[in-house]
């Protein structure tokens, strides 16, 4: 029962399957009987939702290692067909683990992928092509997982109704392949995605602590990304808390605060992590286009026309740095508005709508508490005049 032997060739269309349970009761150890004997007595009375059951508590039995690939090639592919199409992938993704040749191991997911008809089961094929992407991936074949992670999303695009695991298993090999790609944005969409169809508490502790730590170097990194809004209020972060990595959660809130004074006092730990020192300077912009969002949000609706000299001194930068620096936010579309050249001012009319920080949201409350004053007043100093109107 050779695993090897298994997946060199594929398995001949008619199978002895009566043969073969009568030879693996001699073959395998005592605790696996009552499992082979269960196998053929639901196989002779095609109970196919039954025998799928079994199967999986089979496949999850310790003691079914050396067994797994010879009981899928030599038994399941009798009655493959018959089976819920989903739940075959989800065996072979099992069964595949035991398959340690590289080129075996891709055979056997190309030989099932080339059975699962696309169109009568269509999660089934995403769920197959996901595990065959991060197969390619892992063995160095970054073209090959990227043409099936894309053919993939084409399936998965036009499904309106499927399974979290389906999507889990796409998300989670597409954030791993821009990760090698050092694609900061994509893996940061791609990660947080992922989570989304899956429970926090399925991922070991090591786990969270490294998705945790790649979300927030992708937060800092992306290009794109100015609002870290979901990123923070995601129970990942907890991850952090304890760790050496604690600090990159205090950078976090750091940038949606765009405070500048926070950013400066924890620069000196950034050689701990080389990306984040290595591109200083773009972080460096990064917290003043959060720290012109800052002050332009903290600014009432009528009041956000503001100097080159303020934003200046806001955002600790050099006067003749500023027009470019709301350049930048306007192509970026931070905010919406206008530059006046001439008299050095910009005239700002929508900032990007982020999460806000418990101090921010006080200031918010203190500045509607505010306008409803105002609002108050002038509607004393009115109501006597319609009082009195004809």
């Amino acid at each position: 029962m050779a695993t090897s032997m298994a997946v060199d060739k594929p398995a001949h269309p008619k199978l002895d399957v009566d043969a073969y349970l009568s030879e693996a009761l001699t073959a395998t150890p005592p605790e696996l009987h009552p499992f082979f004997e269960s196998f053929k007595d639901l196989h002779s009375r095609k109970l196919w939702h039954q025998i799928t059951i079994k199967l999986f508590e089979f496949f999850d039995h310790p003691e079914s290692k050396p067994y797994r690939v010879d009981v899928y090639v030599k038994f399941v592919r009798d009655f493959e067909g018959r089976l819920n199409q989903l739940k075959l992938v989800e065996m072979g993704v099992k069964v595949a683990k035991e398959i340690d040749n590289p080129k075996h191991l891709l055979t056997f997911f190309t030989e099932l992928l080339a059975r699962i008809p696309t169109e009568k089961a269509p999660d089934a094929h995403v769920l197959l092509l996901a595990t065959l992407s991060r197969a390619k991936l892992v063995y160095g074949d970054e073209d090959g997982a990227k043409k099936d992670m894309e053919e993939a999303w084409k399936v998965l695009d036009d499904l309106s109704d499927v399974e979290n695991r389906v999507r889990a298993a796409y998300y989670s090999v597409a954030a791993d392949y821009y990760k090698s790609k050092s694609e900061f944005a994509p893996y940061y969409r791609n990660s947080l995605l992922y989570l989304a169809c899956i429970e926090l508490s399925e991922l070991e502790p090591e786990e969270k602590l490294s998705r945790a730590h790649d979300l927030g170097i992708s937060a800092f990194l992306g290009d794109t990304i100015y609002n870290f809004g979901e990123l923070l209020m995601h129970p990942i972060l907890e991850a952090l808390n304890g760790t050496q990595h604690e600090w990159l959660k205090k950078l976090l809130f750091t940038f949606n605060e765009g405070n500048i004074g926070k950013f400066e006092a924890l620069a000196p730990l950034f050689p701990r992590e080389p990306l984040l020192q290595e591109h200083y300077p773009f972080l460096r912009q990064k917290i003043c286009l959060m720290a012109l969002i800052e002050s332009v949000f903290k600014r009432n609706a009528y009041d956000r026309t503001m100097t080159f000299q303020t934003i200046a001194e806001e955002t600790r930068l050099p006067l003749d740095e500023v027009e470019h620096l709301v350049m930048k936010a306007l192509s970026l579309k931070l905010i919406k508005g206008s530059l006046d050249q001439v008299d050095g001012k910009a005239h700002i009319t929508w900032v990007q709508p982020r999460v806000l920080s418990l101090e921010q949201i006080g200031q918010l409350s203190q500045r509607l508490e505010a306008w409803g004053k105002k609002l108050h007043t002038v509607e004393e100093r009115i109501a006597p005049e319609v009082l009195v109107s004809p």
